[in-house]
């Protein structure tokens, strides 16, 4: 597969394994794992033609590891952004001082005002890095780099999560605990 057929396939992986799984008559667990027999099946029916050799190279090269398997590699599921209920299974951890999250210049008002919300999602997503998050901001128009104060928000008694893919999650975050980075 050439890498534009690679990012094709993810986006419409990400799109069955994170929001829309009746797309193509697949049902997810409540870890949010579905059967690779009956992902493939399901996806040629769709028209999507894949083999499992080709399923293997999009989660093993996609840039975001936003895919896993589970052990004998029977099941498949997104590693975060879920908008339909699913119990990922992560633990609380504590997270570094300071994490970071990019969005769009046009937001940065009403995150200062009201927080940042996970929305339609499970969680907030956070990175370790500003080079990341600029590259979600960008996603949104003119990138905005957020520093998050995720260390002081723990001790203040807020749960953080650590994805299978390095994505740190949170419920929200108020905006007490933003700052933007002086890295513009």
């Amino acid at each position: 597969m050439n890498e534009k057929q690679t990012t094709k396939l993810s986006k419409f992986l990400s799109l069955v394994l994170r929001h829309q799984p009746e797309t193509i008559g697949i049902q997810l667990d409540e870890n949010g794992w579905t059967e690779v027999a009956t992902l493939l099946e399901k996806m040629n029916k769709y028209g999507k033609k894949i083999h499992l050799k080709q399923l293997h190279e999009v989660v093993a090269t996609n840039n975001k590891k936003r895919f896993a398997f589970n052990g004998d590699q029977t099941l498949i599921r997104a590693n975060q952004g879920h908008s339909v209920k699913v119990d990922l299974g992560y633990s609380p951890q504590q997270p570094p001082e300071t994490l970071f999250h990019g969005t769009g210049h046009r937001s940065v008002d009403s995150i200062f005002r009201t927080g940042l919300e996970k929305r339609d999602r499970h969680h907030v997503h956070l990175s370790v890095d500003e080079q990341t998050a600029r590259k979600v901001g960008q996603r949104h128009g003119k990138p905005v780099i957020l520093e998050v104060l995720s260390g002081q928000m723990y001790k203040d008694g807020f749960e953080f999560f650590v994805s299978d893919n390095g994505v740190w999650l949170t419920e929200k975050i108020p905006a007490i605990y933003l700052r933007k980075s002086e890295k513009e």
